[in-house]
Order: C-alpha cells, then sequence, then structure tokens
C-alpha cells in the first residue's frame, strides 16, 4: 500500500477547516504539522486516543472536533501550565481528561485497555520558550530552569552548579552536537568560580564568549542551550521508555504518530519503527518463514514535513519531522 493510501495530508474537510481557523484566531501557539498529524492518527471516530505532549491542546481540539460523542481523548503533560489549560478543556467537554505527567506513563491512562491511537509532540513549546520565568530561551534574561515541571527535578542552573566539566562537555556534545563543546565546558566552570551562572542571559554570554566561530544566522548558545534542556528533562531517555510503552498500549491497527524537532529524537523515533516493522534479529542461516519474524509495526509513510507555506508562517517549524506507524496484529 502507498503512504499517500495511508495519509492523504492535503485533503481536508469544511468541518476541520473550520477548527484549524478557530485555532489560529484563539491561539498565539501554532501547531505544527496539526492536519497532517490528525489525518494520520484517527482512524475510528469513536475510538480512544492519546496526546501524549498536550501543550496548549493544538491537536487535541482538532481531535475533538473529529470525535464522534462515543470517543474519548486523553491529554497527557509535564507542564502546570499546559495542565492548567486541559482542565478548561476537559471541563468543556466530557469526551476529554487531562493527566499530569510524564509521557512516559502512556501504559497507565485508559486503564488496562487498549487505545486507538497516539500522537507525541515532542520538544518545547512557543509558549514555553517565549516565558522568560521557564528559562529555556537565551533571547530573553530569566532564570535559568529549563524544567518542563518546575515543581520537580534539578534546574538547569543547580546543575551547572555541580556538574563535573567533563560532563557539562559530555552533555552539549552529546545533545547539542557542537564541536565546541569542551571549550564551552572549561569556561562555565571557570565563570561559575567567580560568580553562580544563574540567568539565561549570563549563561549565552559565557558561551558566546567560549565560541572562536559562529554558523550564520544561529546564536552560538543554540546548541547548547538545547542540550541542556534535553539533559534536564531526560528527553531522550524518557522517549525511548515512551515508545516502548505506546507499543504495548496501542491495539492492533492503532497509530503512533511522533513529530520531533531535534535530529536525535527522529533518529529514535525511525530506528524504533525500523526495528519493529523488521522483526525479530534471527541469524541469517536459521529457516524462519517471513509470518514468524514478529513483526510488530509498519511505517506508513516516509518523513513528512512542514509544507513551505507553515514555515513561512511558523519559523519554528522548520525542523520539523513526523513519523506514522500502524501496529500489527489481529
Amino acid at each position: 500500500m502507498k503512504s499517500s493510501d495511508c495519509i492523504d495530508s492535503q485533503k481536508t474537510d469544511p468541518l476541520k477547516e473550520q477548527a484549524f481557523d478557530q485555532l489560529k484566531a484563539e491561539h498565539v501557539h501554532k501547531t505544527v504539522l496539526l492536519h497532517e498529524a490528525v489525518d494520520a492518527l484517527l482512524t475510528d471516530p469513536a475510538g480512544v486516543y492519546v496526546d501524549g505532549t498536550f501543550g496548549r491542546g493544538g491537536h487535541s481540539r482538532l481531535i475533538l472536533s473529529l470525535l464522534e460523542e462515543q470517543g474519548q481523548l486523553i491529554g497527557i503533560d509535564k507542564d502546570p501550565a499546559a495542565i492548567a489549560t486541559g482542565l478548561e478543556l476537559e471541563r468543556d467537554d466530557p469526551r476529554f481528561s487531562i493527566y499530569h505527567g510524564s509521557f512516559t506513563d502512556v501504559d497507565s491512562v485508559n486503564g488496562d485497555q487498549p487505545v486507538d491511537g497516539i500522537l507525541l509532540d515532542l520538544g518545547v513549546s512557543s509558549p514555553q520558550l517565549d516565558d522568560p520565568e521557564r528559562g529555556f530561551s537565551f533571547m530573553k534574561e530569566g532564570p535559568l530552569d529549563m524544567r518542563m515541571n518546575h515543581h520537580q527535578g534539578e534546574s538547569a542552573a543547580e546543575w551547572l552548579a555541580r556538574a563535573e566539566e567533563q560532563e557539562i562537555s559530555r552533555v552539549i556534545w552529546e545533545y547539542g552536537e557542537d564541536r565546541f563543546s569542551r571549550r564551552m565546558a572549561r569556561v562555565i566552570v571557570k565563570e561559575r568560580e567567580i560568580e553562580p551562572i544563574l540567568t539565561t542571559k549570563r549563561l549565552a554570554s559565557i558561551i558566546a564568549a567560549a565560541c572562536p566561530s559562529r554558523e550564520k544566522g544561529k546564536h552560538p548558545a543554540t546548541r547548547a542551550f538545547q542540550a541542556i534542556r534535553i539533559h534536564i528533562n531526560r528527553e531522550l531517555d524518557d522517549l525511548v521508555l515512551c515508545l516502548d510503552n505506546a507499543l504495548e498500549k496501542l491495539k492492533p491497527g492503532g497509530r503512533l504518530v511522533v513529530i520531533s524537532f531535534h535530529s536525535l529524537e527522529d533518529r529514535i523515533a525511525k530506528r524504533f519503527i525500523r526495528k519493529h516493522q523488521k522483526g525479530d534479529e534471527l541469524p541469517s542461516w536459521l529457516p524462519v518463514r517471513d509470518d514468524q519474524l514478529n513483526r510488530r509495526m509498519k511505517s506508513l509513510s516516509k518523513a513528512i514535513k512542514p509544507s513551505k507555506q507553515e514555515v513561512d508562517d511558523n519559523p519554528r517549524s522548520r525542523s520539523a519531522v513526523m513519523r506514522v506507524a500502524e501496529k500489527l496484529g489481529s
């Protein structure tokens, strides 16, 4: 079957268009790959779905506009601000419920019953980036926090105050793929001895001073901030666990939709789908029929990226990549 048979991101109906227009008018946050993700996710309008990264509810609202009365949608998010938005939606729509926690808990929602689809829109949202108090952005002065849930765990400032130089370098290199990671770590350790690094602007200036050259059109702190955020929130480790749990939670024929904004996230999703599409890894000499390989998923498309129009309207969408797979079985 061609991927276009499974996912037709170009076709929309008036109801979807109306919901989309309402989203654009009412919400500052621009949901990336909105139609494409929802079209890929929904197979049964009376089914049960999970938005594992609720955010400000962009995808969820469009999903709800397409669900029948008996359909259900469960939102999950770590961020207390997202939960506040989710509770408002929960009060307005009995088909929706919100769960405060990590998307790794996807196997805990809906009791022991499987679900028809799971959506993961990874990374940090525009409201989080734009709020200086969250400490995600180097563009605005704010406390160096970076936690998705600022009531739990260690902040970026606390981690930078205690981490060894080698660990800081490893994080910036491994999660940010920045070639100046060692130099940055060395300067960070030196500067924290002079004065604690407590704000976004101070960290950004320290990193900028440590860079002997710059990428055109990119702030020198971009990769380091991203790397520290990923580390503080255990984003990649949690993604690996979430994907395993999501596969178990899906019913046969259920869809998994993953939107990533970082090459490492996309690599994890791509390899996960490929692994379960290929099936068990057995010795080449072992005589095994194809139906004995325990294939658990099939990919429904190649990587899907935002249209030029979407990127023009929302530059933050330019790095987005969406992958879609279906759970096999009967």
